[in-house]
């Protein structure tokens, strides 16, 4: 197996874990009662960003192991992997934005479906972005800087923007699709809690959006 066909392999493996991890970091704020120190890494609410950042860990991570396998494959390795966590935020921006605005020029409803497929083509466009740098032809060694100030500045936002929000769209809750007002680490999580709660089955409201249109009719 050449070294390209090695690293597309790669590519392809961190498509899959970072679209599987995160879909787990979707969850695990509520699964862990709402720990604090989770926020970090999980979703605390439906907006944009934190869409964003449960991909941005799992991207990180694979990084860090990627790098101790395929050392002696790649060029301009960490130059890849900083421009592959950069793109793919972007490229998820671009896309969703782009599908919610068609909706209000077509007309439609936002699905699941067309949400997952955002995020495994932004995901996917990073990736490949990520191979196309690794077999490219060695960049000048100053890129490097460059590449470590984009980890440095992601990790810095994605760290602390989940606690510190700006009062921006990107920041701003959805809920089934809609702005709620909400930043950050909300106050109530009753009205969006997915699971039970305790032996209270009535408590989980994985189809709240349903109900919220049945609610309305």
């Amino acid at each position: 197996m050449s070294a390209k066909t090695k690293l597309a392999v790669w590519e392809i493996g961190c498509v899959i874990w970072i679209c599987v991890a995160g879909s787990m970091l979707h969850f695990a704020f509520e699964l862990t009662d709402y720990w604090t120190p989770m926020a970090l890494v999980a979703a605390v609410n439906e907006s944009a960003w934190e869409h964003t950042k449960i991909l941005f860990w799992p991207g990180l991570v694979f990084a860090i192991v990627q790098y101790t396998y395929t050392r002696h494959l790649h060029r301009n390795y960490w130059q890849g992997k900083a421009a592959a966590l950069a793109v793919t935020v972007l490229a998820i921006f671009a896309l969703y934005y782009g599908y919610m605005a068609a909706l209000d020029i077509w007309g439609g409803s936002a699905t699941l479906q067309a949400m997952m497929t955002i995020t495994v083509l932004g995901v996917s466009i990073g990736q490949f972005v990520s191979y196309l740098i690794l077999t490219a032809e060695p960049f000048s060694p100053g890129t490097r800087r460059y590449a470590a100030g984009t980890f440095a500045i992601l990790i810095a936002m994605f760290s602390l923007l989940t606690f510190f929000p700006p009062r921006v769209f990107l920041f701003e809750n959805l809920f089934c699709y809609a702005y709620t007002g909400e930043y950050g680490i909300l106050e109530d999580y009753e009205p969006y809690r997915i699971f039970t709660r305790g032996d209270d089955p009535s408590s989980a409201n994985i189809n709240y959006c349903e109900k919220e249109d049945k609610d309305s009719n």
